[in-house]
């Protein structure tokens, strides 16, 4: 019996290393930890629970049956992170480049199924080479059965990705359909078709760092949500991450203990909006002062900067915020933050976690690019995505409300079911010159007239009052009670009932 004993825990041993002491040496000298190093930080300690140990590749080609490591280049199980559970798969780079076998997909594939049924998220710790090409086919089918395992995951329960190192070809688009991508700076990137590839086919010369780098897709692409400087980093925010969500969509978000007064007054924010209504201020300074003990996670903080989307809590409940930021673009709204807010919202939706709206917006950004661009559908998915949402919508209106885009912005007529404003709103069809040119054309040579129909108009419109007349408004309240009162509207809708009416699924612009 000692023998077997001793034989187990030797066999262990062998797959703990993975590739062998020399690779990992090679991946800790490029700042990288390694798979196991990566799932001790995440995991609460002691608290993971392996899959597979001992796992290994079925091919014979290329002489590949003489290289037969346990564990196929993946680890994968689950535990708890802060005591609430979690399945996780870490690929191991020092096994074949962290290739996707046959087998390594099985592995992958075996802890979503698990997930699904179990109801709990699935964090992907990415770093890989791409497909196994010795296995041909067999590896691309492989990666087709974790396709298809992250769609029925999709609004189930949350899956995030970290891409700690290479992540090429078809191994994208496992990430791209989860709900949270996070990078990792300098040695993490993503592309469809590397470097050499793209020089061959179009001639352009770019390094990966350019073409798939953290900063590419937290800047330009809206591929990633975050980049962090190293994996230690990026693990730890994970955590905090996870804190916020619910484990799966039939549960709530978790409630966490909280030390702040929700009833706090900040006197500051009766003065937070300028005077000129054309002076920009930082709704992120509104959001601090709102949220428990002003904590915020951003996602996305780098893309489509005139929105700002993430998750607070109030009174210790998780909230989703969506806001307009009128020091980016005097906070109008565009194609790309019309495509990061609707996504944002549609999580939210997916997971009960309710929403909360900060308004400031001068309408649609206009121009040839955005109507090229096709700003109109894009603008159409923020919309879609706010007005199906069933969750419990609060919305706060702190200055402007032009156009279209106030529709838009969870008002009133999108099922909102609070909807303050500030005495500093100005909920209007456009804002007062340019209505006035309009509207008295005819005056257009006499500045004075101008001016005095410019006031006119302001004094009529420039107000909350004539919304909360019609009832699109529910009240107009004090900037320094905004914590309160929003705190009080969420309170009161935590037994929220809405359904939409039975579709197989709906059909938004996309």
């Amino acid at each position: 019996m000692k023998d077997i004993l001793q034989q187990l825990e030797e066999r262990r041993e062998v797959a703990r290393l993975g590739g062998g002491q020399r690779r990992i040496d090679s991946q800790h000298a490029k700042g990288k930890l390694t798979a196991r190093e990566r799932i001790e930080l995440l995991l609460d300690e002691g608290s993971f629970e392996e899959f597979d140990m001992f796992k290994t590749h079925r091919c014979t080609e290329f002489g590949m049956e003489e290289q037969r490591p346990a564990g196929d280049g993946v680890i994968t199980g689950w535990g708890t992170i802060n005591g609430r559970m979690v399945y996780v798969f870490s690929q191991d780079f020092t096994v074949f480049g962290g290739s996707l076998s046959e087998t390594h997909a099985q592995k992958i594939c075996k802890i979503q199924d698990m997930a699904i049924q179990n109801g709990a998220p699935i964090i992907g710790l990415n770093d890989s080479g791409g497909a196994r090409i010795q296995e041909g086919v067999d590896s691309l089918a492989g990666y087709a059965e974790v396709f298809q395992r992250n769609i029925m995951a999709s609004g189930v329960v949350p899956q995030i990705s970290v891409i700690m190192g290479p992540c090429a070809g078809g191994a994208v688009y496992s990430p791209a359909m989860t709900d949270f991508i996070f990078m990792v700076k300098d040695t993490s990137y993503m592309f469809v078709t590397g470097p050499d590839v793209v020089k061959t086919v179009t001639n352009e010369v770019v390094t990966a760092e350019e073409l798939g780098g953290a900063s590419t897709h937290t800047k330009k692409s809206s591929v990633a949500d975050g980049a962090f400087e190293n994996d230690v980093e990026a693990l730890a925010e994970v955590r905090r991450l996870v804190d916020f969500l619910p484990l799966n969509n039939r549960e709530k978000p978790p409630v966490r203990p909280f030390f702040d007064e929700p009833g706090r007054v900040e006197k500051s924010l009766d003065t937070l909006v300028p005077e000129n209504a054309n002076t920009p201020y930082d709704m992120k300074e509104l959001i601090a002062k709102i949220g428990d003990e002003g904590d915020f996670f951003e996602i996305q903080e780098d893309y489509a900067k005139n929105i700002i989307t993430g998750f607070m809590r109030l009174e210790g409940q998780t909230v989703g915020v969506v806001a307009n930021q009128p020091m980016v673009l005097a906070g109008c709204l565009d194609i790309d933050s019309s495509r990061k807010a609707a996504r944002f919202v549609r999580f939210c939706d997916c997971f009960e976690i309710p929403i909360l709206t900060l308004v400031d917006v001068p309408g649609f950004l206009p121009g040839t690019s955005q109507e090229y661009g096709g700003v109109i559908k894009h603008g159409a998915k923020l919309l879609f995505a706010y007005g199906e949402a069933t969750v419990p919508k609060v919305t706060v209106i702190t200055r402007k409300a032009y156009g279209g885009a106030y529709d838009v912005m969870a008002s009133k007529h999108l099922r909102g079911d609070f909807n303050y404003a500030w005495p500093t709103a100005e909920i209007a069809v456009m804002g007062a010159k340019g209505a006035t040119e309009i509207i008295h054309r005819a005056d257009l040579g006499d500045a004075e007239k101008i001016a005095a129909h410019t006031q006119d108009y302001e004094d009529r419109f420039a107000t909350p009052f004539v919304a909360a007349e019609r009832g699109f408004i529910d009240e107009v309240i004090m900037p320094q009670s905004t914590r309160k009162r929003v705190s009080r509207a969420f309170a009161s809708l935590r037994n929220k009932k809405l359904e939409n009416p039975w579709k197989k699924h709906d059909n938004i612009p996309l």
